[in-house]
């Protein structure tokens, strides 16, 4: 089995003295978003292939990451966009980000970190030449400490666009959502900036976006898994969603608990309901939010 730690919350920035900790029991458990039942996941060595981490800041896990380095191989998965604060309010500067990344690379070998552009957000703020020039400049500070960087346009849920309105009122911008014509043609560059440094270019879970040069993005990667652990990782593909091709996984974290205030985030129904759960965090609780009568 897999685990996701996690596409819902970042586990590594904030909850890293709670994964700890489950790692040393053995378990943990989570509530399912879409029923609210609760299961047990197994964190030992015999139960787990491997993990998936999810971050805007690995700096406070590399501790742990050196910890489990002997009984688990493990992907960090780093997002680093460079938006201005109106979008994304609490998280690091780009260059510290990077600088965490090369330190990954060296310290766990090159496979180990994937570079997140993602997702793409086009507006007054952010048009097409600001992306090209800011993936650019990202890119080069990243070169040798990836060979992949996923992107995708950014999906507008209804919790989205709420909080994407409220962030364009408050600090006075516009956002849109481009036509495929346009968006095809950004990728095709981002394609093929990407190469120029080494990297390749994936799309998570929008194939019709696909273009030369770019691939289907694996977030959930067994194979990349497998180069890491250098022994095969088999599991099935099995994707959260239309379009995405990810291998199967058990995620370990809970939606509305990120406090990092990107304003487009899928997981977060509103920034104050996320900083209000993760002030409610017990790191010694199998949950990292329990349920009600847990």
């Amino acid at each position: 089995m897999i685990v996701s730690a996690s596409y819902r919350t970042d586990i590594p920035a904030f909850y890293g003295d709670w994964f700890g900790r489950r790692l040393e029991a053995g378990f943990c458990r989570t509530v399912n978003p879409y029923g609210g039942r609760v299961y047990e996941t197994a964190l030992t060595r015999d139960a787990v292939d491997g993990f998936v981490f999810w971050t805007r800041n690995a700096g406070p896990f590399l501790g742990t990451l050196e910890a489990i380095r002997a009984d688990f191989p493990f992907v960090v998965q780093v997002t680093i966009t460079g938006y201005p604060r109106a979008l994304e309010r609490s998280v690091i500067e780009p260059e510290r980000a990077a600088a965490t990344m090369h330190r990954l690379a060296r310290s766990f070998g090159p496979k180990v970190a994937v570079w997140r552009y993602d997702p793409i957000v086009v507006g007054s703020l952010t048009p097409p030449d600001w992306h090209r020039e800011t993936f650019r400049r990202l890119a080069g500070r990243l070169a040798g400490a990836t060979d992949e960087v996923v992107t995708s346009f950014a999906t507008m849920y209804r919790k989205t666009r709420r909080n994407m309105a409220a962030a364009a009122r408050a600090f006075g911008f516009d956002w849109w959502d481009p036509g495929p014509a346009e968006k095809t043609g950004l990728l095709a560059e981002l394609a093929g900036i990407a190469a120029d440094h080494g990297m390749r270019l994936t799309l998570c879970s929008q194939p019709q976006n696909l273009v030369p040069g770019a691939a289907a993005a694996r977030c959930i990667d067994a194979d990349r898994l497998s180069q890491v652990a250098g022994r095969p990782i088999a599991a099935p593909e099995k994707g959260n969603r239309p379009g995405c091709a990810c291998h199967q996984s058990r995620d370990i974290g809970d939606y509305d608990t990120c406090p990092h205030g990107c304003v487009y985030c899928y997981a977060v129904q509103t920034p104050a309901l996320a900083r209000r759960r993760h002030r409610a965090h017990d790191p010694a609780s199998p949950f990292l939010i329990p349920p009600p009568r847990a």
